[in-house]
């Protein structure tokens, strides 16, 4: 791979649309729409699936560049380098072909690492290989960070050196190896330069470093299900096993290692209380003694992350109840917040990346039913200037505000959701698509714009977006819940929510499909095929088909144990179950009501080869099933072009199947 020279981002950035930024005039508020509401306009695809191409925005630690994924109107995807004073381009490295950037941080100021990944084979099975590169912004060079030869998994990343000078990798030098650690310098010589700092470990798959970069922990998978909890004070010191993990402490198994500070035993973790919700805490690791609560989250929802300041203080914690909040424990950050969300008229605000001394920083602001858009914040001035603005096309007050909502499950367990109704229409007896979220575990919908969910809504349906057992945010207990249950009891969810809807006379009972995408399509494919008597369609985008399948390619990606526990967690533990009694293809048979099916060619999250088994299958049996395939897409979109085509393409097959008018 070669760096496409060091070049301004001018033509690039024109090409994505985006102007020179102005001083931003806040927002105005989004007025309440008193019923009865006039039908809006039909709002035209591409609207919705418009795109300034500028994504997963970061400020350098001093705040003087802006790092961004720029996606170009061919689907090319840039990392992009902007001044952040000026916004003016910088540098620009564009992603070679068939690779898939999985993520981009900072290695100081003048260092990105990035990771890549490209589909290939491995004993006649596809697998996904991710490697790190460090692109070197100074030098305008793009160079790989790692060993000549190595495993699957080439970007575990341990530790950065906040200067960029280094970095600390897990890797096994070839599969038939447990991982070491290395230490790579990021100067462009780290095939040749690199060394082995921790060495590989019987069983131990996952290393964690302090704050100054010593190894100082590991996990080691043993083959009854436990794990041990390896630990040592200081480098040179020998490892010593401070904790066996098994299912009688199956309590401490959720580990969340945000930091070990230097010269200590003391750091801070994300760890279930008694009652299964995730609080931050100090611990105490040589002892594995749980220290002070340091923040509980309101009404029981699930700490996300942390930030410590230079002093290894808390910063900031974030969770998500129906919106992500931030909860800073610096008062000028808190009082920053609160500023910001009164200039932007209480529509929520979010601080995405910040300088390490509080300079500048990129605030995002928008709401459900508002895309909103990125903001410099410059501390000097107290100016907030416009960035960019998301999906400018659309006007919010068009837009229908998805509200929350809760049932009970058919075995009482309580599920929270969305109900988003479409304006202009008496909200009764409307037909309704069901919008699982992928996943599943650990993910969760919440009250944020959804392009696909608007556009359902702008075409006159009412949309449910269920969080059904094993979905993220609820407490741990809520997420185990869905161990095992994939096609059974997080099935009844979806279909329960169904009901919820029409016995609260929103929807006609008639007039249901599911829509979905990743997992979400997988339950799509599933709910007609198991309940065909609920629902009148079904389309799924990147779907899983067939899940012993699906799971022996998810494999690749696992140690042994770390696959073995995955498998458990999606098969269980009822005897005589086989996922073939959950799996659309091996189910095919069962198949009456119509299906669209939609897959991108370079998916690697789930394999192209689910989406041509469930094809095949179904035309050798003569079933209802559409297709449509993204060439050059994986497993979301990077052309808007192919955006829009899936929308036009779903909004056709729901109007022929489940007319929402």
């Amino acid at each position: 791979m070669t760096v496409h020279g060091l070049r301004m981002l001018v033509a690039t950035l024109a090409m994505l649309g985006l102007a020179s930024p102005a001083l931003a005039a806040p927002p105005a508020p989004v007025p309440a729409i008193a019923a009865p509401t006039p039908r809006p306009p039909l709002i035209p695809t591409s609207s919705f699936t418009e795109r300034n191409g500028l994504e997963d925005m970061s400020l350098s630690p001093d705040g003087n560049r802006i790092a961004l994924k720029a996606t170009t109107a061919d689907g090319k995807v840039h990392l992009a380098v902007l001044d952040a004073a000026t916004r003016a381009g910088k540098s620009n490295l564009v992603m070679p072909p068939k690779n898939t950037l999985e993520w981009f941080q900072w290695a100081g100021n003048h260092r990105l690492l990035v990771s890549l990944s490209a589909l290939g084979t491995l004993f006649d099975a596809e697998v996904k290989f991710t490697r790190l590169f460090v692109y070197d912004l100074d030098t305008d060079t793009f160079t790989v960070v790692g060993t000549r030869t190595m495993g699957i998994d080439g970007d575990d990343l341990v530790f950065t050196d906040p200067a960029g000078e280094f970095v600390l990798l897990s890797i096994q030098q070839d599969i038939y190896q447990y991982p070491s650690v290395w230490k790579f310098p990021l100067d462009g010589t780290a095939t040749k330069n690199g060394r082995k700092v921790q060495g590989a470990k019987p069983n131990v798959w996952s290393w964690f470093a302090d704050d100054s970069g010593v190894v100082r922990m590991g996990f080691e998978f043993l083959d009854s299900g436990a794990f041990r909890v390896l630990y040592r004070r200081a480098e040179g010191d020998d490892f010593k096993t401070i904790a066996k993990i098994t299912e009688d402490n199956a309590d401490d198994t959720v580990w969340d290692v945000l930091r070990i500070i230097s010269d200590s035993d003391v750091g801070y973790v994300l760890k279930p209380n008694d009652a299964g919700q995730v609080v931050l805490r100090k611990f105490d690791y040589a002892t594995r003694t749980p220290g002070e609560v340091i923040f509980t989250a309101p009404d029981g929802w699930d700490l996300s992350d942390l930030s410590l300041n230079e002093t290894n203080q808390p910063l900031a914690v974030t969770y998500t109840d129906d919106h992500d909040r931030t909860v800073w424990f610096e008062p000028k950050m808190k009082l920053l917040q609160a500023r910001l969300e009164k200039a932007m008229h209480g529509n929520e605000v979010q601080i995405v990346s910040r300088a390490k001394d509080g300079s500048r920083m990129l605030v995002w602001a928008g709401s459900e039913n508002d895309p909103g858009a990125m903001y410099v914040y410059t501390a000097a001035n107290a100016h907030l200037d416009l960035m960019v603005g998301y999906k400018t096309a659309l006007d919010p007050q068009t837009m229908p505000a998805p509200r929350p909502i809760s049932y009970k499950a058919r075995d009482g367990t309580e599920i929270h959701g969305y109900l988003t109704l479409p304006l202009g229409r008496d909200p009764r007896n409307l037909p309704l698509i069901v919008l699982p979220h992928g996943g599943p575990y650990g993910i969760r919908d919440k009250l944020d714009f959804d392009f696909e969910v608007q556009f359902l809504a702008n075409r006159g349906y009412a949309v449910l977006q269920p969080n059904y057992r094993g979905s993220g945010g609820y407490g741990q207990k809520f997420e185990d819940l869905g161990a095992g249950q994939i096609g059974r009891k997080m099935q009844d969810d979806i279909d329960d929510a169904m009901d919820w809807a029409v016995a609260q006379g929103y929807v006609d009972a008639k007039r249901v499909c599911v829509v979905g995408s990743s997992y979400g399509g997988y339950a799509a494919l599933w709910a007609v095929t198991r309940n065909p008597e609920r629902y009148r369609c079904a389309a799924s985008f990147g779907g899983v088909t067939d899940w012993n399948k699906q799971l022996s390619y998810d494999r690749n990606f696992f140690s042994r144990k770390g696959a073995k526990n995955w498998r458990s967690r999606v098969t269980g533990e009822q005897q005589g179950f086989n996922l073939d009694m959950v799996s659309p293809v091996e189910q095919i048979a069962r198949l009456t009501r119509p299906a669209l099916l939609a897959h991108g060619e370079d998916d690697t999250n789930v394999p192209f080869k689910q989406f041509k088994m469930m094809r095949d299958a179904a035309a050798k049996a003569g079933k209802p099933v559409e297709i449509l395939t993204f060439a050059d897409e994986g497993h979301g979109f990077d052309k808007e072009e192919d955006a829009t085509k899936w929308l036009d393409t779903l909004g056709a097959f729901l109007t022929k199947y489940n007319p929402a008018y």
